[in-house]
């Protein structure tokens, strides 16, 4: 099972990994139609010369009672169905009830850095900053209506906001107004990096508290949206308890801030948050495949010692400050040193736009972007 958002590669990256498995879309209405008839007479019939490719899993909620049946009848052929989806929720539910222990699941994020720079059009790391990792955002925005030339990328995102919260999430049995969606999601953008008061955000929008928290679990499902937790040791300490919020791509950030270009980016208020968010995410993207494992919280007191983000990977605490600027100022590297001890955090970084890397102290570097985007930190 692959899952992620929507239009961030599911299908492409699955045929071309399986190019002989055959593809069905169950957004397709004859499709769908002879699914919702009889499910496991369509899954034999399409994979008896194969392995098949299921997309949009979710829009048919029957195909995972029938491929639990098919599975079991030959749980040898490992591999026959991929199942690509972008409901979260639906999928998950549809795993947990009728799949498991017959499917592995993996997420697919939007490009990293790394990925958006190889190729033969290779797309600098700015870029991928400004108008975020989703293809055909970073492309110029895909096709137009008519079939000629290219949306901006301001433009699809706009249409992208429109395609989820105006058809996907009624689809996915999510009652959530599409008008009020875009308020929150705009409102989250200017709180980006920030912590969440959602007492505060639902005041503001008119909502309860849980109602609020309903939506923002809704965000964070469909991949919109990252709710970073503290992290919590049993030290004398008094610590926030509060999450730090991110819309995920920075492309949507962008959009959602008004920021078209990367001379208003760079003189924007929200230039550093949005610089820690896009640096946070394109870590954790090769955290998952380098170390699956890992945790991600963030660390900061009420005195004020911080850590942007505190990578566990359970044998070891990997401490990393974001800065928009140099790093290496006196500053900086106290407040992440005297920080790390409390997090029990063995080695430390701090990522800015400079070139090159280079030690600070005994436990902590100096990292420029493009010299540790390759790997994790």
């Amino acid at each position: 099972m692959v899952l992620g958002a929507r239009q961030v590669g599911k299908t492409t990256l699955a045929q071309a990994a399986f190019p002989v498995h055959r593809y069905l879309d169950l957004e397709d209405p004859r499709t769908a139609e002879r699914f919702r008839q009889d499910a496991r007479f369509e899954l034999d019939a399409a994979g008896a010369t194969g392995g098949l490719i299921l997309d949009e899993a979710q829009a048919v909620p029957s195909v995972f009672s029938a491929l639990r049946g098919a599975i079991d009848a030959a749980r040898s052929g490992v591999g026959r169905f991929i199942v690509l989806g972008s409901a979260q929720p639906a999928l998950v539910r549809g795993v947990s009830e009728s799949l498991a222990g017959r499917a592995a699941v993996v997420e697919l994020d939007p490009l990293t850095a790394s990925e958006a720079g190889a190729g033969p059009e290779p797309v600098p790391w700015q870029t991928v900053w400004l108008k975020g990792g989703f293809p055909d955002a970073l492309r110029g925005g895909g096709r137009g209506d008519a079939g000629e030339g290219r949306l901006d990328w301001r433009l699809w995102w706009d249409s992208y906001l429109r395609l989820v919260l105006e058809r996907d999430l009624p689809q996915y049995g999510v009652n959530a107004d599409p008008l009020f969606m875009r308020r929150l999601l705009t409102m989250l953008a200017h709180q980006h990096g920030g912590l969440l008061n959602a007492s505060a955000l639902g005041a503001s929008l008119g909502v309860s508290y849980h109602t609020l928290q309903r939506h923002l679990d809704v965000l964070e499902s469909i991949y919109l949206l990252r709710r970073l937790p503290p992290f919590f040791r049993n030290v004398g300490k008094r610590l926030t308890k509060a999450p730090k919020v991110y819309l995920r791509d920075t492309g949507l950030l962008h959009h959602l801030l008004n920021i078209g270009s990367a001379g208003e980016l760079a003189n924007h208020p929200s230039r550093g948050a949005s610089w820690e968010g896009f640096v946070i995410e394109d870590v954790l993207r090769r955290e998952r495949l380098a170390h699956p494992g890992t945790q991600a919280y963030f660390w900061r007191t009420a005195a004020g010692a911080e850590i942007d983000l505190l990578l566990d990977r359970g044998t070891e605490r990997v401490a990393v400050e974001v800065k928009a600027g140099r790093g290496d100022d006196a500053r900086a590297v106290r407040t992440l040193r005297e920080a790390m001890p409390d997090a029990d955090a063995h080695r430390g970084w701090i990522v800015d736009q400079a070139a090159g890397i280079e030690p600070v102290s005994a436990q902590v570097a100096r990292a420029g972007f493009a010299s540790i985007m390759e790997g994790t930190p």
